[in-house]
């Protein structure tokens, strides 16, 4: 959500799409320490001492898991993304990035090896969500823990833009140009969520969710800022949602 609008030649299709540089790979700062944070509690109990193998999936160039680490000392971070462009550059910041993706032969790992898996700005890009997240179930221990952040169809000025008849900001009709609403960069985004819909999904598809948190969102104009923040006090209405959820 931080790069300029795909040029050239049109996509053959959404691989096409996020094989092309200039399509955003990593989202803002504040989301990535936010939930970070919220992983660091949920790691810091006794029954989940010692170091533990962490699932950044849609690591992106890396930055989020860079960001991540030094609040996860002494736990392994593991970035996995489809696109290799983005591979490239997330091996200049993280240790550990391999190729990998939730359709088809599934990722990389076995059933149960991963303690916790990363899922930020990634389920709304996704044509079958559904199977994505059984494979993340397949991969997470029994109470592994789910740290899955998108962005809020409900957002406050989302709500305001609806009803002057504006298409909400997040949505997106083309891969080729934005059409209905304010910004200028094409993303990819398939699906949206609200608070109430994400928990719903998660619940449905075998996770005990924990606890939902807001973020702010980085391409928010900078008059409007604070009013982003302070709607991080109520994640129905916050841009990003932040979700923390166990397998069950």
């Amino acid at each position: 959500m931080t790069a300029p609008t795909t040029t050239g030649a049109p996509p053959r299709d959404l691989r096409d799409f996020y094989e092309n540089p200039a399509v955003p790979v990593a989202s803002g700062t504040p989301r990535s320490l936010r939930q970070a944070r919220m992983l660091a509690r949920a790691l810091s109990g006794p029954a989940t001492s010692g170091p533990r193998t962490i699932i950044d999936i849609g690591c992106g160039d890396g930055t989020a898991a860079a960001t991540a680490a030094p609040l996860l000392p002494g736990h392994r971070v593991i970035g996995v993304d489809w696109s290799q462009d983005a591979l490239r550059r997330a091996r200049t910041r993280i240790p550990y990035a391999v190729r990998g993706e939730l359709t088809g032969g599934g990722l990389p790992f076995a059933s149960g090896s991963a303690d916790a898996v990363l899922f930020s700005e990634v389920v709304e890009h996704l044509v079958d969500p559904d199977a994505a997240l059984d494979e993340i179930r397949r991969i997470l221990r029994p109470g592994g823990h789910l740290m899955l952040s998108t962005p809020n169809l409900a957002a406050w000025y989302n709500r305001g833009l609806l009803l002057a008849g504006v298409q909400p900001v997040f949505s997106e009709v083309s891969l080729r140009g934005i059409h209905g609403r304010p910004g200028k960069e094409v993303v990819g985004h398939l699906r949206l969520y609200t608070a109430r819909a994400l928990k719903e999904f998660v619940a449905a598809s075998g996770f005990t969710v924990e606890r939902l948190e807001g973020a702010p969102f980085h391409g928010v104009p900078r008059p409007l800022r604070p009013l982003d923040r302070l709607a991080c006090a109520r994640p129905q209405l916050a841009s990003i949602l932040l979700l923390h959820a166990r397998r069950t």
